[in-house]
């Protein structure tokens, strides 16, 4: 069976997600439930996934804990909330005591829409980041590639907490200009206690070209600097739907990850977001 390490759902009506503008996004500007993803994933042979936050509300972490208390399907919760609190570790405490809060595996925070190019550095951040690593939680980074250095000099700092690299930090794929991207992944996953999601790809190519050889580049860049055993697969749904199904997301990172061997795919589809998410 598969791990889904990294995807979302939300109601607009409950709350508007603000990132979804313009004529490119227009297809997402729906409900997307759990309910939906259930028969894709089901089809797909995906039995346990991660979800994951998207907007920087404390109100909306609870609500996905809650939703992962009553599926069968996740496993794993990632989310937000406020890490310059003063009282941050009381609130990841509290976050635990609720509906589903031992389902809680990470915080994550939109670091790609800081001005502050130091945001993961500043002295309130890092107690944040503290209280997560006390917490036993990970941190997913959220970023573009150009704030990579900064997530590596913050993963150097604090070597007990485990960073997860979601989408690749966002390579240039459909510019096919691999450098600078590259040579800053390599330098964060020069560092133990990082990890990365082979995720988010398809939507970073060029839709009218989108073929597996476009992402391999990429794709084995990351294999190569993190090996299989600190890389984890994620759809990366509803937000892969603008470019391919889910079934194709995760025939296409099957296709780039099949001069593994068989351990290795496992540690890529099941171990790796087994161990580090405590699934």
């Amino acid at each position: 069976m598969t791990v889904d390490a990294h995807h979302h759902v939300w109601d607009l009506s409950v709350r508007d997600q603000d990132w979804i503008t313009g004529p490119g996004l227009r297809p997402l500007r729906r409900n997307f439930a759990i309910t939906d993803l259930e028969p894709v994933a089901a089809a797909a042979g995906v039995d346990r996934t991660v979800l994951v936050q998207t907007v920087t509300e404390a109100e909306e972490t609870p609500e996905l804990l809650a939703l992962a208390e009553h599926s069968t399907l996740v496993a794993g919760v990632v989310g937000w909330t406020d890490l310059t609190r003063p009282d941050v570790a009381d609130e990841l405490a509290r976050l635990r005591e609720l509906p589903g809060g031992p389902r809680l595996s990470g915080i994550r925070h939109q670091v790609q829409g800081e001005r502050d190019p130091g945001w993961l550095l500043r002295p309130d951040v890092r107690r944040g980041l503290a209280a997560v690593a006390d917490a036993g939680l990970v941190y997913d980074l959220v970023v573009l590639p150009r704030q990579l250095p900064v997530c590596a000099r913050a993963a150097a700092e604090h070597p007990g907490l485990v960073f997860v690299l979601d989408h690749l930090g966002k390579p240039p794929i459909a510019g096919g200009a691999p450098e600078p991207w590259a040579g800053a992944v390599r330098e964060l996953a020069a560092l133990p206690n990082t990890v990365c999601k082979l995720s988010g790809m398809v939507t970073e190519a060029d839709p009218a070209r989108l073929t597996p050889g476009d992402l391999r580049p990429y794709a084995d860049t990351v294999l190569d600097a993190f090996g299989p055993q600190r890389t984890m697969f994620g759809s990366d749904w509803p937000v892969c739907t603008l470019a391919a199904t889910y079934g194709q997301v995760l025939g296409t990172a099957e296709e780039l990850t099949a001069g593994l061997d068989e351990s290795e795919r496992r540690s890529v589809f099941t171990g790796t977001a087994t161990r580090v998410y405590r699934l």
